[in-house]
């Protein structure tokens, strides 16, 4: 259809749908125009998403007192000023609800949130407003506030820790209140007196608070109905009414469920469109990729939200795909046979899975790490530094095993190994335990005429043996991944280990074990195995990579972990505190980093949200960042958390990110879309920003309809339940046949994926590691064509939703046809909100195809019509010759098609026809799609 009016609805006004279309700019992203006049420029580029660039924020209004000569002195820059003023601005609004409104800051990762957060809280110290409450995700993070107070002239105003000061105890009455999330859930019992560090800062607040309350890197607080800490955040807020609160994170407000602590925005409640979050993030929700967008625009226009990002101009990405060795592999493939020879009980299936998932997760990571030694050696001998970034550190099991050999340790610890000998030693059914009955059950009685039960045992598929008793329906109350387990397995079965371990599971001898003695026997023959296994299985990954680079005296190590094995001078190994007396470590090492003490740093997520370790120009140490990935992050929200480590304010050089992929299913497809198409951006667009390498992760992902309905297929298709249209890979060996019927992918999904309605994409990513790898390959090829197909089948019917897109990116014409401008009701700032209804014309008449057509001389030029009819008359195009065998194609209802054709589709469906024999057919499908809709199926 080449004439399209765009309207789309955005919020629902009590019964009134009111619908705006905003017409974007040309641009990716735009450069940022500060709307303050006062202050000294931006150290760097600086930009902003197109779609907030397409509308302005409202007018200044707000008078600083912050003195003038902080301000020329570009100890704040007029960007972080802007977000100041804005701030400040929005404080002065009262809410409806007699609540003072909000401001969410969500400038990119290395924007300089702090240095803004720090201005905030002086502009209130000097209206008279002596206290302030910051929250972040560390403690160490104190010094980094200081540092900023610092930094803009504000060193007069005190910072306390209250770790550091003890419950009950508030001596101090002015400055900053720093603490971190996990504090606000704080509880102590000394004395026998209940206290809570909640009542203490509402103590130390006192009634009638005006302060500011900065909620830094706010992400934490996303879970807010369902953890202690998010409902802690809400209830300050609630029992704080007047306090000025401001949110600050780079990935605070990407999906509109993660906003539901940001009741002082004001976007829903008393007065409000929405009278509840619920009816908020419904509205939202329903209305698809581009709502979100819509909604931080609307924000931007009613001065409660800022997001600038960082330019990506001169950061390289590369990525470096890491073949398994025949022996990891082996190992591997051991592994995952190993983990077929074991169930549990139903009420510990969750337990089990938990094992499964955290075993093959080290064995992914540790299969990266020699090729990763040999990438920061070569790196460093170019002079440059490394930074790699892990998500866990495997210390609990290390510090199991201290516990089990009386705190000493003389070898490094498999955390792999650990995580299967915990399993069996802590939940193998050695003996079925008891669960007391309640008084309500001991009054039950049988019915009359019911004979007694005996126990009944029955082989199910791939071998796994249930014993029911209807006499005892006894289930531990352990929390378990109940939608994990087969549907076949009911709260009065029991499940016990299987001996089909050293062969597939039809030859396999199983032995039903009675006795506790035999189970015990079973159980020790099992540990023999994992122990066997252990022998080959990788050690712990941070203890190996700091031993690999020479120690700890080479390596910043900045985890959160309280201990380390280390090997000693002399070649025997011990266990260490990682603690230095007075000093806080990770804060330490950071130092140690930055001024060229040593040139390795290895992060995890728990210790380095919010840190800085870009190559500062105020630092000793400005080699080039090279930021290694051992596991990209599914979640697009702590990517950017971790890209933002590296890429920061003031840096002399842009980082370099290199992603080590490894060829196992899950982790090699995807995270080498998203590491390719990042690198594509990067290359293409010198002014990319941490936005779109947000929405990069998000559009590649499989956590969206079309990976439920791709699973749904794939596995019904295996189940025999549905003919599916995708065919299995070719590379298979034995073909369809085998692939379907008799192998062990279905054993697997069976076992490992069954059937039922809330099999998640996540369960499904996660449990696939536990095949073997040639079977994981394959299963995981087969969903993805699936996954494919059904984008690809949207896309040509139409129904695919991109989101907000740019209308005319080629020769499209747009015609304004009305205009109409809606004010934000009960907002002060008179946000405005512009509907323009409009027609796109993307057509291409006879006339500039013919034009066109007289230019083409190649073999393969010039006007097709289809073998097919649609309707009473074939489709009709014009191709050029594209690159290679590929053509470029002109149809009169859309003019130039998005992508390139083959020439051998090209020629199954259509054949090669004169100018003459093309006109008719051309003219009257162009005038056609001017009232109708016409889509050609390919």
């Amino acid at each position: 259809m080449n004439k399209n009016h765009a309207a789309q609805s955005l919020l629902q006004h009590k019964c009134n749908l009111i619908s705006y279309f905003v017409v974007l700019p040309w641009q990716i992203i735009a450069l940022f125009t500060c709307a303050a006049t006062i202050g000294v420029s931006h150290p760097d580029i600086v930009v902003e998403t197109n779609t907030l660039s397409s509308v302005p924020p409202p007018d200044i209004t707000y008078t600083l007192s912050i003195p003038p000569s902080s301000i020329s002195s570009g100890l704040l820059s007029a960007l972080q000023l802007e977000a100041i003023i804005y701030a400040c601005q929005q404080h002065e609004v009262i809410l409806q609800n007699g609540q003072r409104a909000g401001f969410l800051i969500g400038d990119g990762a290395g924007v300089g949130k702090g240095r803004t957060v720090a201005g905030i809280i002086l502009e209130s110290f000097l209206k008279g407003r002596k206290r302030a409450l910051w929250f972040s995700v560390s403690n160490d993070l104190k010094y980094d506030a200081e540092r900023d107070l610092r930094d803009i002239d504000a060193p007069n105003i005190p910072v306390f820790a209250l770790n550091k000061i003890k419950y009950g105890d508030m001596a101090t009455s002015e400055g900053v209140l720093f603490a971190t999330y996990s504090a606000l859930i704080g509880e102590s019992q000394a004395g026998g007196q209940h206290r809570t560090r909640l009542k203490q800062i509402l103590d130390w607040c006192k009634p009638n608070f005006d302060g500011v309350i900065v909620f830094d890197e706010c992400h934490k607080a996303k879970n807010a109905t369902s953890t202690k800490m998010g409902k802690a955040v809400l209830d300050l807020q609630n029992k704080l009414p007047r306090a000025r609160v401001v949110y600050a994170s780079a990935t605070g407000a990407s999906e509109p469920k993660n906003m539901i602590y940001m009741s002082r925005l004001g976007i829903w409640g008393q007065g409000t469109p929405f009278k509840t979050f619920d009816d908020f993030l419904h509205a939202i929700e329903k209305r698809g990729v581009g709502a979100m967008e819509i909604v931080a625009m609307d924000m931007k226009v009613s001065g409660m939200y800022i997001a600038r990002q960082l330019s990506f101009s001169g950061v390289s990405f590369r990525i470096e795909e890491i073949t398994l060795d025949k022996d990891f592999k082996l190992v591997y493939n051991k592994a995952a046979r190993l983990t077929l020879g074991m169930a549990s009980r139903k009420s510990l299936w969750g337990q089990f899975w938990s094992s499964h998932q955290r075993f093959f997760k080290y064995l992914c990571i540790a299969a990266k790490v020699r090729r990763l030694v040999e990438l920061a050696h070569t790196e460093m001998q170019h002079g440059k530094c490394i930074v790699i970034g892990l998500q866990s550190t495997g210390e609990a099991r290390t510090r199991e095993v201290l516990d089990e050999n009386d705190g000493r340790l003389d070898r490094f610890v498999s955390a792999a190994e650990g995580v299967f000998q915990s399993l069996v030693q802590k939940h193998f059914p050695t003996q079925k335990p008891k669960r007391e009955k309640s008084a309500a059950s001991k009054r039950k009685r049988k019915p009359r005429g019911r004979a007694t039960k005996f126990p009944k045992h029955r082989v199910e598929v791939g071998g796994v043996i249930k014993i029911s008793d209807d006499s005892d329906s006894d289930s531990d109350e352990i929390d378990s991944d109940s939608d994990s387990s087969p549907e076949s397995l009911q709260d009065s079965d029991d499940v016990i280990f299987l001996n089909h371990i050293n062969g597939p599971a039809d030859s396999a001898e199983v032995i039903l074990c009675v006795f506790s003695a035999k189970l015990e026997e079973l159980k020790q023959g099992l540990l023999g195995k994992i122990a066997e296994l252990g022998k080959e299985l990788p050690l712990n990954t941070l203890d190996e990579l700091i031993d690999r680079f020479g120690g700890p005296e080479k390596v910043s190590e900045m985890t959160g972990r309280k201990g380390r094995v280390v090997r000693r001078p002399d070649g025997s190994v011990r266990y260490e505190t990682r603690a230095e007396q007075g000093l806080t470590i990770d804060h330490v090492n950071k130092e140690r980093f930055m001024n060229g003490e040593k040139l390795i740093a290895i992060i995890s997520e728990a210790a380095s949200s919010g840190i800085s370790l870009q190559a500062d120009k105020r630092v000793q140490n400005r080699r080039r960042r090279v930021h290694m990935t051992l596991e990209l992050p599914w979640s697009a929200d702590r990517a950017i958390q971790q890209f933002g480590r590296t890429h920061r304010s003031n840096q002399v050089t842009a980082p370099e990110y290199i992603f080590l992929i490894s060829e196992l299913a899950g982790e090699r497809r995807f995270a080498s879309i998203v590491a390719k198409r990042l690198e594509s951006l990067v290359k293409s667009y010198s002014s990319l920003c941490f936005s779109d390498v947000k929405y990069t992760l998000n559009t590649c992902t499989a956590h969206n309809k079309y990976g439920t309905k791709a699973l749904d297929k794939i596995t019904k298709a295996i189940l025999r339940q549905i003919d599916n249209k995708v065919l299995p890979p070719k590379s298979y060996p034995g073909g369809d046949i085998i692939f379907f019927k008799g192998n062990v992918i279905l054993a697997n999904c069976l076992s490992f994926v069954p059937y039922i309605p809330d099999c998640t994409i996540t369960k499904f990513l996660n449990r696939i590691l536990g095949m073997e790898v040639h079977h994981q390959n394959s299963l995981f090829q087969y969903f993805t064509d699936n996954f494919d197909y059904l984008i690809n089948k949207d896309k040509k019917e139409g129904k695919y939703d991109m989101g907000i897109l740019d209308l005319a990116p080629g020769n499209d014409e747009i015609h304004e046809e009305t205009q109409e401008k809606f004010l934000t009701p009960g907002n002060p700032q008179e946000g405005q909100v512009i509907l323009y209804k409009i027609s796109v014309d993307r057509g291409m008449p006879w006339e500039e195809a013919c034009s066109k057509a007289e230019k083409l001389t190649g073999e393969f030029e010039g006007f097709y019509l289809s073998n097919k009819l649609r309707g009473n008359q074939p489709c009709v195009l014009l191709a050029e010759q594209g690159r290679g065998r590929n053509l470029i194609l002109f149809k009169p209802n859309i003019g130039k098609q998005a992508h390139p054709e083959n020439l051998d589709n090209l020629l199954l469906r259509y054949y090669k026809v004169t100018p003459d024999e093309a006109k008719d057919f051309w003219e009257s499908q162009f005038v056609f799609s001017f009232t109708n809709c016409t889509h050609a199926n390919w």
